[in-house]
């Protein structure tokens, strides 16, 4: 399901724990790491489309996490055209995605990678809050700062400012602003 422009509707999520770090997802049988995100179902709303992807990726329940916070608009990246499925080059451009801020309520032994039957990670590991911007592929970096950059405000950062300042700058270079 495409949107007019060619973008994929999709949901992300930045789960965090008690000390604010975020859980990070080793893409199964590759070297890249991301934050868990989906699909948006014809028919869902972005919460239930949140919810069923981090049952379906992390094995997590609506009574593990808390809802701190959401992206207030859709934030968009484009898919480079050689990573694009031949027969989608024409129309497919991309992911818009809401972005979610759940904080881990339960147990970090109550994540699972296995919960379904195409799993997405191999493995997982708690970061600072920061950090995925220095590690996520290139084409993702822009919507992962301006999501973590909006929801920061719901979390007590100490020095939430540090991390970001250097990727807000890099992004205004690139820009050429």
């Amino acid at each position: 399901m495409l949107d007019r422009e060619g973008y994929r509707p999709n949901v992300g999520i930045v789960l965090v724990n008690a000390r604010n770090e975020v859980f990070w997802g080793k893409r199964i049988r590759e070297h890249s790491w991301q934050f868990p995100q989906g699909g948006i179902n014809k028919g869902e709303t972005p919460e239930q489309a949140m919810y069923r992807e981090l049952q379906e990726e992390i094995g997590l329940l609506p009574d593990h996490v808390e809802i701190l916070g959401r992206t207030r608009d859709w934030l968009r990246y484009d898919v480079p055209k050689h990573w694009v499925r031949r027969e989608w080059r024409n129309t497919y451009r991309g992911q818009k995605q809401i972005w979610f801020l759940l904080r881990l309520v339960g147990r970090d032994s109550d994540v699972s990678l296995r919960a379904s039957s195409h799993p997405e990670f191999d493995a997982w590991r708690w970061n600072e809050y920061w950090v995925p911007l220095d590690t996520v592929i290139e084409f993702k970096r822009v919507v992962y700062q301006q999501a973590l950059t909006e929801l920061a405000h719901h979390l007590s950062l100490h020095g939430v400012g540090r991390g970001h300042t250097r990727y807000v700058g890099r992004e205004r270079r690139a820009r050429g602003d």
